[in-house]
């Protein structure tokens, strides 16, 4: 996808943060519309099907928190990148944003050009997944996830999982970096056995760290875990 067909919807209640956001995304060529509060945001959403959305979190009618959960409850916006641009800078708040699915958080003022960066960056990451993952294989940072035959290589040697374990890896790995709520991960993982318990997650977890090691599976306190958006 050539970032001409990029289309980007940002959402927030000040004409002025619009006004000069839309100017520097359109310099680069992106396709921008707009929408000052989240019931707005999500008919025109549902309409223009954007590749992005940057979203501001205090806002009337409905605020950037509740609209990014009911977003990511829609099918068609599963995999959407959605970013906060907020002046809400404590790490509650950004906590939120992560666990109503957003994949990036940025405070205000933020300078356009870091922005930018963050999209392309945003996008090239989605696409590389994309067109790696047609081939049923993931290849992230030194790891080579085979997804239809449930084993990692790594340095060269292949290292089995159980059915449970592989499909907890994929989820995380899927999108590096965006934090997975327990209950997120317990639905999409375990959804046909609904007596799993929190501690299930836990020890499959320890279970993963001790085929791949510590250093990709990061734990989010009281909140789930997250795969690690850069490892050394």
């Amino acid at each position: 996808m050539h970032k001409e067909e990029i289309k980007i919807l940002i959402v927030d209640d000040e004409e002025d943060i619009l006004d000069i956001l839309e100017y520097n995304l359109r310099k680069e060529k992106f396709i921008i519309q707009k929408a000052s509060d989240g019931i707005e945001a999500i008919a025109l959403a549902e309409k223009l099907l954007p590749e992005v959305i940057i979203l501001d979190i205090m806002m009337p009618k409905m605020d950037g928190i509740r609209t990014c959960q009911i977003l990511r409850e829609k099918p068609e916006f599963q995999d959407t990148i959605i970013i906060f641009l907020t002046a809400r800078g404590e790490e509650y708040s950004e906590l939120a944003g992560f666990e109503a699915g957003a994949d990036d958080y940025l405070t205000k003022p933020v300078r356009p050009k870091a922005l930018i960066t963050r999209i392309r960056n945003l996008l090239k990451r989605k696409t590389n997944i994309e067109q790696k993952s047609e081939s049923n294989i993931l290849f992230i940072h030194d790891l080579e996830i085979h997804t239809d035959e449930y084993f990692v290589i790594k340095n060269g040697e292949e290292i089995p999982f159980a059915r449970k374990e592989f499909q907890l890896l994929c989820l995380l790995a899927s999108k590096p970096g965006r934090i997975f709520q327990r209950g997120e991960i317990l639905e999409k993982v375990w959804k046909e056995n609904v007596v799993v318990v929190d501690r299930t997650i836990d020890v499959h977890i320890r279970k993963i760290r001790e085929k791949l090691g510590d250093e990709y599976i990061q734990t989010i306190k009281g909140v789930g875990y997250k795969f690690s958006g850069s490892v050394n």
